[in-house]
């Protein structure tokens, strides 16, 4: 895919992660709607950064839990630009057990409701705009969560109800894939612990003791948290590099799931 005039829905691009695959996008010269509801002091930062890029754009103040609304927020955005060719699924809320403690009904349900339906509300509202593009993409994020749960190291960062809604982001994924095609494709990325996102820069990062964050890196074959760079090289590399690729999850977690095993050296034998 060439990206140059492309329109691209970014959710949750108001900091972190959204906000740099955001402005990666717009530097290959692609038109960006971007939501947002948290971080108001973040609005001003954004907008001066998307003026300085010159690519046509519109940030959205919009309440994902509200389905009702993502119907008409997704027109919006088509009727601006002309349709949509993109959408970056990023949404979720995490609950650090580390900050929360034990779950109350209110986090649990905010979980499911955040990381789980707003995505398929919206891949579901942007669907027939993606079709007519007959070169659509979409990309789901999810949390290596959905595989590790609460357990290991970072049993102080992921809660259980997190980590299950991680892994029904897989099933929604593989859905959507045989839904959008074969004019828009579907895959996941999965994300380890980033900047912004589980790791550094984050409240509960904040709040965890020396020793806590040494094991998750001892924990992670690379031996480092992920940065914006890494992902937004995944992001592209989906977008433009990938055409025969849907239905699929990179694992971006710099070996986290790998390396809770040790490899023995090779015995001798007896033969």
């Amino acid at each position: 895919m060439k990206l140059t005039n492309k329109v691209a829905l970014v959710l949750g691009g108001v900091k972190g992660i959204g906000r740099a695959i955001a402005l990666a996008l717009a530097g290959h010269g692609v038109k960006l709607a971007v939501t947002y509801y948290d971080w108001d002091e973040e609005f001003s930062k954004l907008k001066e950064e998307l003026e300085k890029t010159g690519v046509e754009y519109l940030i959205l103040k919009q309440n994902l839990l509200e389905t009702e609304s993502i119907p008409v927020m997704v027109k919006r955005v088509a009727d601006k630009f002309g349709g949509i060719d993109i959408l970056l699924n990023n949404i979720e809320r995490g609950g650090w057990p580390v900050v929360h403690g034990k779950y109350i009904k209110e986090q649990w349900d905010l979980e499911f409701e955040t990381t789980l339906r707003a995505k398929w509300w919206v891949f579901d509202s942007v669907l027939s705009y993606l079709k007519n593009s007959k070169d659509g993409v979409v990309i789901n994020f999810s949390s290596i969560a959905g595989i590790v749960g609460r357990s290991g190291p970072a049993s102080l960062i992921f809660n259980d109800g997190y980590a299950a809604a991680n892994r029904g982001v897989l099933s929604l994924t593989e859905t959507f894939a045989r839904l959008g095609a074969p004019y828009v494709r579907v895959n996941e990325i999965m994300l380890g612990i980033f900047d912004t996102r589980h790791g550094l820069g984050t409240r509960g990062w904040s709040l965890l003791k020396e020793d806590q964050k040494k094991a998750i890196l001892d924990h992670t074959l690379l031996k480092r948290t992920g940065s914006f760079d890494d992902i937004i090289k995944a992001v592209l590399f989906i977008i433009r590099d990938a055409p025969y690729m849907t239905g699929s999850v990179i694992r971006l977690d710099g070996g986290y799931v790998l390396a809770g095993e040790t490899v023995c050296n090779m015995p001798e034998g007896v033969v």
